[in-house]
């Protein structure tokens, strides 16, 4: 007959301990001699146990609230940059409010943690969220590169909402930008645009590993009957510069994050939709009606909060050996900015 699974009780009895005292030294916590915590763990280790740091986080909150249907709190951790483009913050409310809403569904809330100046700083939140027992971390976007590793990541789980983190590397979800880039070209392409163009700021590109110039580069090399025009990628948007480049290269549909793009056209005598198109990277910056992308922050945030909270689930805390990314694709959305059907 196989042995029974291991609990708190039965190492505490094996042990001559409390459970009280088994369960803080499998915390970790200061209050245990290091010798007795020692002998503790590797008791535990040799029978095969493994502890449920939801449980503990459970049970701690059910203490505080006297509740029942709790089963978690997850942190939102959300970096403070002020050079972060104003766009960006509205990005962050939509992946809050998907990541809280799937939370919800999954019997568990959220909470945001800010970072930053007048925020905690990583260490101390460290601190906080292990006297709070909360166990999974939702990393918001950040402009620059984020680092965590001030954190102990023995304790926690965490999912990034972007691109790349290495400090530390994390499961990652985000946007499928290249994918996107390569689905709204096609688009373009059946309703008879062979001239695109892409005006890009280049730190907005870098930030995400240049996919959207190389989707836009790729498509141009590989479709059949476009004439090349070179993108407009610029450190910051200027009405002089991307006028000189319409005139000269002429495009005839633009691809840009700034619906200030459709105003220089139309200064430059194009008539949208009529003789030209334009299409928005990131419908929450647009600034009048038109065609574009529906990044879907809520879909990635409820996602990354599935990913999140099967990991705690699987006990799964720790930097993983093998990071994975898992990317959305964009949702289209039609607009008065392109015509409706390629011209005969």
């Amino acid at each position: 007959m196989a042995a029974s699974t291991p609990t708190l009780r039965s190492l505490a009895k094996e042990l001559g301990l409390s459970r009280t005292t088994v369960s803080d030294a499998l915390r970790g916590s200061p209050r245990v001699d290091p010798t007795t915590a020692q002998r503790v763990k590797d008791a535990a280790a040799a029978a095969g146990y493994r502890r449920n740091p939801l449980a503990g986080a459970l049970m701690s909150e059910l203490r505080r609230s006297r509740g029942t249907a709790f089963r978690g709190v997850i942190a939102v951790v959300d970096c403070e940059e002020p050079e972060r483009p104003k766009v960006a913050q509205r990005f962050h409310s939509e992946l809050y409010a998907g990541a809280g809403a799937k939370a919800e569904d999954l019997g568990f809330m959220v909470e945001r943690f800010p970072v930053g100046p007048t925020g905690v700083t990583v260490s101390r939140l460290g601190s906080i969220l292990e006297s709070r027992g909360i166990l999974g971390l939702m990393l918001l976007p950040t402009w620059g590169e984020p680092d965590l590793s001030a954190l102990d990541w023995t304790r926690f789980s965490g999912v990034y909402t972007d691109y790349r983190i290495e400090h530390p590397a994390l499961h990652s979800v985000c946007s499928d930008h290249y994918r996107s880039m390569l689905a709204t070209l096609r688009h373009l392409h059946a309703l008879g645009y062979r001239r695109p163009g892409l005006q890009l700021q280049r730190r907005h590109d870098e930030r995400l590993e240049f996919r959207w110039a190389a989707a836009f580069r790729a498509f141009q090399e590989h479709a059949l009957g476009l004439e090349i025009v070179p993108p407009l990628i610029v450190d910051a948007f200027s009405q002089r510069e991307f006028a000189k480049w319409f005139r000269r290269h002429k495009p005839d549909v633009v691809l840009s994050h700034s619906t200030e793009a459709l105003d220089w056209m139309e200064g430059c005598g194009a008539q949208v939709p009529k003789t030209h198109g334009f299409v928005c990277l990131n419908l929450l910056s647009r600034t009048r009606p038109c065609a574009g992308l529906d990044l879907q922050p809520r879909t990635i945030g409820a996602r990354g909060m599935e990913l999140l909270i099967a990991q705690l689930q699987r006990n799964e805390t720790g930097i993983p050996e093998w990071p994975s990314t898992m990317t959305i694709p964009a949702k289209w959305v039609d607009g008065p900015t392109l015509r409706e059907a390629a011209p005969a």
